[in-house]
């Protein structure tokens, strides 16, 4: 049963974490170099099918944070928005990208209330989708730039990095086994 006490939303700027480790989760993403983006992201969504498998997927273990379900919903959408913003900074010269609330998004996309088992292909899909994105930047790519509205700055690299910092992140909000070998 999943509970009705409101998420609290997370309103850390969490963009420190493409240039030191997380003391959170133990992550360091300033560590993962451009060729190994698409095999960290892979390796970062591979443990959700076991996630979502669980028979208490939909509990909220500690009331106003998400289930283990509603953070897989929510690692599915994390890979279709930076696969998003990927697109737009290789496309575009220097794209705003387009304020993304997540508490908003979880509550408009109903996260409680999806099947487990379509949320599993879903985050196979996209990530997949995301990985390959980025098995295929070239050389001159890398740098090219894009930010958000609160004027935070990313170049693809770093996009990469604090996407891969964010799906190792949330393993460890949902206490998968560890992917860092």
């Amino acid at each position: 049963m999943t509970d009705d006490t409101p998420i609290v939303p997370d309103d850390k700027d969490w963009t420190w974490t493409i240039e030191s480790r997380c003391p959170e989760c133990g992550f360091d993403a300033s560590t993962v170099e451009a060729s190994q983006l698409g095999d960290a992201i892979r390796s970062a969504t591979l443990p959700w099918g076991a996630v979502l498998a669980r028979e208490d997927v939909r509990v909220r273990h500690t009331p106003g944070v998400w289930s283990d379900l509603e953070y897989g919903v929510h690692v599915r959408d994390v890979c279709r928005v930076f696969d998003d913003r990927l697109h737009l900074m290789l496309d575009e010269d220097d794209p705003e990208f387009a304020d993304w609330d997540q508490g908003a998004a979880a509550v408009a996309g109903r996260y409680a209330e999806q099947d487990p088992e379509s949320v599993a292909r879903g985050i196979g899909t996209d990530a997949s989708a995301l990985a390959a994105d980025y098995d295929t930047v070239t050389d001159d790519q890398w740098r090219r730039t894009g930010r958000r509205s609160n004027g935070s700055r990313f170049t693809v690299l770093t996009l990469g990095r604090y996407c891969v910092h964010d799906l190792m992140h949330h393993l460890h909000d949902v206490k998968a086994p560890d992917v860092t070998g």
